[in-house]
């Protein structure tokens, strides 16, 4: 028996069941990577955990519909301003506590911030700001990450690298 090479990613006409599955399962994924990511400052989760669970919804895409069809609803330009915008997010914060603060210098002391006129509010949302830029930049870089192996191995397997045939 002749096994062929796998088509995942060749954006071919993929199993009816998987790709409903995973339509109707990626946005209560993604709701959930959000309630992670906003709920961890004050309880268990946080911007790592829940830009994890937003990245794996992005590979379930890739898993149910091929990596051309999951590279179109989620381009490398996007992913990338996804990337900076998290980084922006996390180093804006802090770098506003420290002028805010009027030199006392305290990086991430987010009280300072004029948000409300409570301290204690204020520190709250920085926190909630901190874990958003966590979480943005995370799950770009686990979905970089994931399509850059996925696009070597189509490389290597169009290469001739990676398809035996199998004979029993």
């Amino acid at each position: 028996m002749n096994t062929e090479k796998s088509e995942i990613g060749k954006g071919r006409g993929g199993d009816v069941i998987v790709e409903t599955v995973a339509r109707l399962m990626v946005p209560f994924i993604q709701l959930f990577a959000l309630y992670v990511i906003i709920h961890g400052a004050g309880g268990p989760g946080g911007g790592f955990q829940g830009g994890v669970i937003f990245g794996a919804s992005f590979i379930l895409l890739v898993i149910a519909f091929g990596i051309v069809k999951a590279g179109d609803r989620f381009p490398e330009a996007v992913n990338t301003a996804f990337f900076s915008l998290g980084v922006y997010i996390y180093a804006g914060v802090g770098l506003l506590c420290i002028i805010l603060s009027l030199g006392v210098a305290q990086y991430l002391n987010y009280g300072f911030i004029p948000l409300t006129a409570h301290f204690e509010e204020n520190r709250a949302l920085g926190m909630d700001l901190v874990e958003i830029g966590i979480g943005i930049t995370v799950m770009a870089v686990i979905t970089s990450i994931f399509f850059n192996l996925v696009w070597k191995r189509e490389e290597s397997e169009e290469e001739g690298g990676g398809g035996e045939e199998v004979q029993e």
